[in-house]
């Protein structure tokens, strides 16, 4: 009887361990919602606010594995969310835009910057502050390039003459070099990203035409996800959007934070001082309203439309709630 008793008491507590091993292990699954993010391209202070959501466990907060990696242009990111190997991609948002008009079913769920922070720099001798130098100018452009594809949009804009603006095509890599070697007058950079390290790096302050002041709001800083991600993980795509957030807060609080975030997984970074340069540059350009942050305006959509048609074929345009959805924003 004794020896029956010690079975059922052994029995009791092997039942007992694999019960609470099995509410462990239910606890651990639902810690590891994976989030795959790419960006749209290498490491830049531009990502610096998820990494500090990452380093102050904002994403583990909330039951999140959260992985981010360098990307090789929009294209290329926004094939792979398509393909299902990534769950968000960071991108300029004219490119989600533009590539939903052509048929891909993906949606902008934030917009970071309603308007990218984009500039056309000039020579400290041949200074261009306004549109209307533009005219007589020489422009650096290659295919893909924001801040001069529009340029004709640009001119109409400001009712200037583009046919008086040369832009020079030349591959991507070529652009600074030629600027810098005064082969042309003005080359298109992001406050965000190219400008400081090229101020740092030849030690000059250069002339800035900002092309948001001057009418060419084009949606930069975005999370874009496909249609089926929003449709099979939404719960965990408010999760991971509340806890970028939280990052982005974070930044505007302690900018030299998220620079120390970022330094950790970018080898090869430039000065702390350009990192710090980039981090501040990309949270300043993040509106702060009654709106959640990353809140989407149906007006800029169609604004940013009216501007790619002037560039593209774009034949008829969908329905402006085809492009983004608010419903993942956290409220504020």
């Amino acid at each position: 009887m004794k020896l029956h008793l010690k079975r059922i008491t052994t029995i009791l507590n092997w039942k007992q361990y694999f019960g609470c091993a099995l509410l462990a292990l239910g606890a651990v699954a639902h810690a590891s919602d994976d989030v795959n993010v790419r960006f749209s391209w290498k490491f830049k202070g531009e990502y610096a606010h998820m990494y500090l959501a990452q380093d102050m466990g904002f994403y583990k907060e909330r039951n999140l594995n959260v992985r981010m990696g360098e990307g090789a242009g929009a294209p290329a990111a926004l094939g792979a969310l398509l393909q299902g190997q990534e769950d968000v991609v960071i991108l300029p948002a004219i490119f989600a835009v533009s590539a939903i008009q052509k048929g891909m079913p993906v949606k902008i769920i934030a917009l970071y910057h309603p308007k990218a922070p984009i500039v056309l720099i000039s020579h400290p001798d041949k200074p261009v502050l306004v549109p209307k130098d533009l005219e007589g100018k020489t422009v650096a452009h290659s295919i893909g390039e924001t801040g001069t594809t529009y340029l004709g949009a640009f001119c109409a804009i400001n009712k200037i003459d583009c046919g008086l603006v040369k832009k020079i095509q030349m591959d991507s890599q070529s652009r600074i070099p030629q600027f810098i070697q005064k082969k042309v007058d003005l080359v298109s950079l992001y406050v965000n990203n190219d400008l400081p390290i090229l101020e740092s790096r030849v030690g000059t302050r250069f002339p800035t035409l900002d092309l948001a002041k001057y009418g060419l709001a084009l949606p930069g800083l975005a999370a874009v996800s496909s249609n089926a991600i929003i449709a099979r993980k939404p719960e965990v795509l408010r999760r991971y959007l509340a806890a970028t957030n939280l990052g982005i807060e974070a930044s505007r609080k302690d900018p030299k934070a998220a620079t120390v975030a970022l330094t950790k997984v970018w080898q090869g970074h430039p000065s702390t001082d350009v990192i710090d340069l980039q981090v501040r540059s990309t949270i300043d350009a993040i509106p702060v309203t009654s709106r959640p942050v990353g809140w989407i305006e149906s007006t800029l959509i169609s604004e940013a439309l009216g501007i790619l048609q002037s560039d593209e074929s774009l034949g008829a345009l969908k329905p402006v709630n085809t492009f983004f959805t608010n419903d993942l924003l956290p409220a504020r």
